[in-house]
């Protein structure tokens, strides 16, 4: 298991001040033979790649991943919905507990269940306190973990949950507004939020312009999050 390269190396960019952009991939809609034309159009701001989804069939995941390290170097790390989308062959996972909601089987069920998988695993283990915000619409995360957003006007209890996983050990926190939102995370929830802990601040969805990217990394997120829009796009 390999100790905190990813996280050094996040740490090295917050104090150059250089800000982080990663390309989320659903392995569902991703069309594999395509990988070479999707990697070409990829923004040069682009540092990472990473995959999964709330629910991919099974092996999807990995034949994606085996795709992009073909014809990329960038680190990839997963994005897992749930246990089956494991693979050894990414550099690393994004370990995902949905700390704004209450449903056991997002907080530890599922991470329970993945020890199996990832004891002597070589992927780099990243614990993240996700948290699910409002995006304007129902998101696939709202569904299938069967939990509500946070409100965007509750900044307060917003920044309660993201220092409760700090201490809780957590090593990043991720504010999310679901794939395909119609409005990303609001830029004073992320300074606010930014202000309060002392951990990396990634920040998803609903981001779709060169505006709203400037607008999320000058109030304080270290990564950016696309993927539904560039898909699309």
């Amino acid at each position: 298991m390999v100790k905190n390269k990813f996280i050094q190396s996040l740490a090295t960019s917050i104090s150059k001040k250089e800000k982080l952009l990663a390309i989320l991939i659903d392995p569902d809609v991703f069309d594999n033979s395509e990988v070479e034309y999707f990697l070409n159009k990829l923004p040069y701001q682009t540092t990472h790649l990473f995959v999964g989804g709330s629910t991919v069939e099974k092996d999807k995941t990995e034949a994606t991943v085996i795709a992009l390290k073909t014809h990329s170097s960038l680190p990839i790390f997963l994005f897992p919905g749930d246990v089956t989308q494991i693979t050894q062959k990414a550099d690393g996972i994004l370990f995902l507990s949905l700390i704004s909601g209450r449903n056991p089987e997002y907080l530890i069920g599922q991470h329970v269940r993945s020890v199996s998988k990832l004891r002597d695993s070589s992927l780099e283990i990243l614990a993240t306190g996700y948290i699910l915000i409002e995006g304007g619409n129902e998101s696939a995360v709202e569904r299938v973990s069967e939990t509500k957003p946070m409100s965007h006007n509750d900044i307060q209890a917003i920044v309660d949950t993201a220092l409760a996983g700090e201490f809780l050990g957590m090593k990043l926190i991720y504010l999310e507004a679901g794939s395909g939102a119609k409005f990303p995370v609001n830029t004073n929830i992320i300074s606010a939020v930014k202000e309060a802990i002392n951990i990396p601040l990634f920040v998803g969805g609903g981001i779709k312009n060169e505006v709203q990217k400037k607008e999320a990394y000058n109030a304080g997120a270290d990564l950016l999050v696309m993927g539904t829009f560039f898909e699309n796009n």
